[in-house]
This record gives structure tokens, C-alpha cells and sequence, in this order.
């Protein structure tokens, strides 16, 4: 069975006795090194090169996430877990833009925090299930303001003209729809194809749908 060689970082020497008495159960994990503070326990991380980092999110001098950062980007080979008493989105999001590969809350259960551990040094992300929706719902706000950036350049009117083209309207069928004349409607229709580069109305329709703009109607 593979040794996974670990560094374990807090500013509460209880905390850090005790993760290494929890650690110290398994065979195949050895705490090789300790440390208090993040200047430390990146010093340490490149002393002894270790498999994982298991740190808090709340170090003393540097932070846990800046310590996370300077550790993954000198050593791309170490995992770094970073652990928190509160599930706080911000942080969260920062941890894992840093590079760390697990994030997880202490009040853990010990088997949970052991697969953790085994699983990033494996190469694949962990995270607190508390975590979870944060992650989902940031990932679908960010999907949802990219969308929203490639609308910018259009009007309310054109926005709705847009969509209908989505439906699959003509300009007759819009001009009816928005009370608009069909001349004004080609204008329209002339005005969003050049601001969004496109060639013709399958375009523009493709473009719609791939971006979701029915989201984005005010």
C-alpha cells in the first residue's frame, strides 16, 4: 500500500494533535511535518515535499489560502485540503481558485476526513457535501453572467425581437407580437445580426438558444 506522506497546518497545537493522532490510525498515512503558521507551513511543504497539505483556511501571518497558493504553485504535485470551522462561500471559492483540491468543515466525521485525504492524493478534487449546492450555485450565477456579457450591446426591443426569432417567428409574426411595423422589425432584426456578428436569422436563432436568452428578458 502507497505511503501518503502528509504536512499538517494550524495555529491550534490541540487541533494539530489531534489530526495527527487521527492520521496516525491508518497505516498508510504518516504526518511527516507540522506547522503554525502559513510562512511555516509553506517552508515546511517545501522541505519535505508532501503528498497533501491538510491546513486551515484560518492560519495566522499568511493565510491559508495565500499559504494554498504559494504551496501548489512551487509543488503542482502536493494536494492541499483545506479545512474551516463554517461553510463561507467566499472562502470556499477562494480555496478552490488557489488550487486547493478538497475543502472540508471540522466538525467532519474522522472517516470522512481520512477518505478525503486519500482521495486527493489520488489526484481527484474533494469537497464538504455542505459545500456542494454553494459550488452549483456559483457555477450556474457565472454561467449566467457570461450569458448575460454577450447580450450587452443589445437593446430591450432587440433582446425581445431576438428571442421570438428564437421561436421561430417572421418578421410579419414579430411585427404583430410587439405591435411594431414590419419595416421596423427588419431594422431591428439588421441592427442585432451586426451586433452580434452573425450572418442570418439560423444564426441568430442558434445564438439565442445556445445562451439561454429567455433568461435574460426584461
Amino acid at each position: 500500500m502507497r505511503q501518503i506522506r502528509i504536512l499538517v497546518a494550524d495555529d491550534h497545537e490541540v487541533v494539530r494533535m489531534g489530526i495527527k493522532a487521527l492520521l496516525q490510525q491508518r497505516p498508510n498515512l504518516r504526518v511527516v511535518a507540522e506547522a503554525s503558521t502559513g510562512e511555516e507551513a509553506v517552508q515546511q511543504a517545501l522541505t519535505h515535499q508532501p503528498d497533501v497539505v491538510v491546513m486551515d483556511i484560518r492560519m495566522p501571518g499568511l493565510s491559508g489560502v495565500d499559504a494554498c497558493a504559494q504551496i501548489v504553485r512551487q509543488l503542482p504535485e502536493t494536494r492541499v485540503v483545506m479545512l474551516t470551522s463554517f461553510a463561507e462561500d467566499e472562502l470556499l471559492f477562494a480555496a478552490i481558485r488557489a488550487g486547493a483540491s478538497g475543502y472540508v468543515l471540522k466538525r467532519i466525521g474522522s472517516d470522512d476526513l481520512l477518505r478525503t485525504i486519500e482521495t486527493v492524493s489520488r489526484g481527484e478534487s474533494a469537497l464538504d457535501p455542505a459545500m456542494t449546492e454553494a459550488v452549483f450555485r456559483e457555477v450556474r450565477q457565472a454561467e449566467k453572467s457570461k450569458d448575460a456579457a454577450v447580450f450587452a450591446d443589445l437593446s430591450a426591443q432587440e433582446m425581445r425581437v431576438l428571442a421570438l426569432i428564437a421561436d421561430g417567428l417572421t418578421n410579419r409574426e414579430i411585427a404583430g407580437r410587439l405591435f411594431l411595423g414590419e419595416g421596423t422589425v427588419r431594422n431591428y432584426v439588421s441592427n442585432l445580426l451586426s451586433k452580434l456578428h452573425l450572418a442570418n436569422r439560423a444564426e441568430a436563432a442558434a445564438f439565442a438558444v445556445q445562451h439561454r436568452i429567455k433568461d435574460h428578458l426584461t
